[in-house]
């Protein structure tokens, strides 16, 4: 399987694509636009405007050819001045969920915002997204109980913090 895996940047050609894979991702968890999770930003713009700063990227995950997955990272404000980004969007398709993939694209992610100088990666996720939760919690992040910026993910009730 390792083989035919590949992550890679988001191009503009794949925006319909991967915002097909969250809408697909979030339904089969009962996630809403309305609701305030993560696939409410795709009502208003394609995912590859949304990472357009220099501090900012979105990655895809191909499995032999086709997307079914992806994760991104963006500079979020912190109180402390310590340079932070949050982990964002981070969905897959079902057939990807329990291969070990979320893994390797979130260590991916964090790798690349280790390079990029931020110090602490932030995330929000809910009790829903248990095999989330715990592959967070495998790679070292820790429950805080306060946000950070405003993501406008209110419904998202678990905050989670990691030192890079």
């Amino acid at each position: 399987m390792e083989n035919n895996i590949i992550i890679r940047a988001l191009t503009a050609a794949d925006d319909e694509i991967i915002a097909t894979v969250i809408r697909q991702a979030s339904h089969d968890f009962g996630l809403t636009a309305e609701k305030g999770y993560g696939v409410s930003d795709l009502v208003s713009q394609p995912l590859s405007s949304l990472y357009q700063h220099n501090m900012s990227n979105y990655w895809v995950v191909e499995l032999n050819g086709e997307i079914i997955g992806g994760a991104g990272i963006a500079p979020i404000e912190n109180r402390k001045n310590i340079r932070t980004c949050e982990l964002q969007k981070m969905y897959f398709l079902n057939k990807a969920r329990g291969l070990g993939i979320g893994k390797k694209l979130c260590q991916f992610c964090l790798e690349q915002a280790k390079k990029l100088g931020y110090q602490l990666c932030y995330l929000e996720t809910t009790a829903v997204l248990a095999q989330a939760y715990h592959l967070y919690k495998s790679i070292g992040f820790e429950d805080i109980h306060y946000r950070l910026g405003n993501s406008g993910h209110d419904d998202c009730e678990i905050m989670m913090i990691k030192r890079l």
